[in-house]
């Protein structure tokens, strides 16, 4: 059982958000967020923070429990089960606050990290722009100096919370002329800056997050509100990819074993021939290939996520956690679906929604195919770092055989 790997803190937390989500979130709440009837959950946040549950990682004197990520992540797999929506509403306070925790100012804590923990204030990351997606170094917004003040322009894409944000943590351009990775800063800009929604998008699934399109026009935004060095907001994204890439693996495992449960017990009634259709191996053969599927990637998480405890390059792990366990979800979703046959095609189940919701996470916060170039990258690096093997890959390609190469 995935119990085993966790401490008795973390299985009692895990425990609590079980519950929270039996208690406190209806079936008729997730029908409404499904029909776009709310705009953005902020009532589920604010339940959340009330009792403690955003923000997990950071020191309790911000509002945090001082978890560790494997904590974290047995607590978003509860969450999961309720869909993409609300698992990225549980989990953005905890990559913007990746950010503003490491980064940020006392005074940007105090301002904002504190309240977004406790469900006070409600936050959203602005990265994604109408002309690239994982081209991020690319970024066309841009924020000229003005005195005290930065000057934004630009617009970005894809905001799951551009409707019911108070806040977002906007990347923009600061040197124009310089490479993207030493190009970029990091801005928290309020809604009363000025902040325009251009367009709410109609979504698959994941409704009700209020995910659309804004933009900057002439956004006067206080110099005290950049976030770490000006042109440094390289290293703040990649460390934010943790928690980007983490949240996205923990959620998928939760809508997984929602699939399959539901998989599970349908199969355990529904007769055809006579006989539980449970019987067949037909059925019984997907159930086993769901079971081993998400053990696999609740390891693998688990693994990234102790990784990114111990303060070590987690990214590969990371990296591999996120596409696999993403790439699971969808496979355990369609196996359910199979087994449910035509009703689970329909709004009976929320197998469907979960269908809809799953398809997501394969491309947000990086691509199943970006996952793969930083995953092979990282590995050629960890393989190749001796003295003698970066001689050789200098070399040209002619110049040796491969039973040059010393394996270590």
């Amino acid at each position: 059982m995935y119990e085993v790997l966790l401490t008795e803190e973390e299985k009692a937390l895990q425990e609590e958000v079980r519950r929270f989500v039996k208690e406190e979130v209806s079936g008729d709440f997730l029908r409404k967020m499904d029909a776009d009837e709310i705009k953005y959950p902020r009532e589920f946040v604010e339940k959340l923070g009330r009792q403690g549950l955003l923000g997990l990682r950071f020191p309790r004197e911000y509002g945090g429990r001082g978890m560790k990520w494997t904590g974290e992540i047995a607590a978003l797999e509860e969450v999961g089960v309720l869909g993409t929506a609300l698992s990225c509403a549980f989990a953005m306070p905890s990559i913007v606050g990746e950010a503003l925790y490491h980064f940020g100012t006392p005074r940007q804590k105090e301002k904002y990290l504190k309240p977004m923990l406790k469900g006070e204030l409600i936050a959203a990351e602005a990265l994604t722009e109408p002309r690239g997606g994982s081209d991020f170094f690319g970024a066309t917004t841009t924020a000229t100096k003005d005195g005290d003040y930065y000057i934004l322009n630009g617009q970005k894409r894809f905001i799951v919370g551009a409707e019911g944000a108070d806040f977002f943590f906007v990347y923009a351009r600061t040197n124009p002329q310089g490479p993207g990775h030493r190009s970029l800063s990091a801005f928290i800009v309020e809604r009363d800056m000025g902040v325009e929604v251009k367009k709410v998008y109609g979504l698959l699934g994941t409704r009700g997050g209020g995910t659309g399109r804004i933009v900057f026009r002439d956004v006067r935004v206080p110099r005290e509100n950049l976030v770490g060095e000006e042109d440094g907001a390289a290293v703040i994204f990649n460390r934010m990819m943790i928690p980007e890439r983490l949240t996205s693996a923990g959620g998928a495992l939760g809508m997984a074993r929602a699939a399959l449960d539901v998989a599970v017990r349908y199969s355990s009634r529904r007769k055809a021939f006579g006989r539980h259709i449970r019987e067949f191996q037909g059925v019984s053969f997907k159930v086993a290939d769901a079971i081993m599927d998400l053990d696999a990637a609740r390891g693998l998480t688990c693994l990234a996520a102790k990784m990114a405890d111990s303060g070590r390059d987690a990214r590969r792990f990371v990296s591999e956690a996120k596409r696999f366990s993403t790439e699971m979800a969808w496979r355990v979703v369609n196996h359910a679906m199979q087994i449910l046959g035509g009703i689970g095609y329909t709004h009976v189940f929320p197998v469907e929604r979960l269908l809809r919701d799953i398809r997501l996470i394969m491309i947000w916060t990086g691509t199943s195919e970006i996952m793969n170039l930083i995953i092979q990258h990282e590995y050629y690096k960890e393989v190749l770092k001796g003295r003698e093997n970066e001689r050789l890959i200098e070399r040209d390609a002619t110049d040796y055989d491969e039973e040059e190469i010393v394996y270590e």
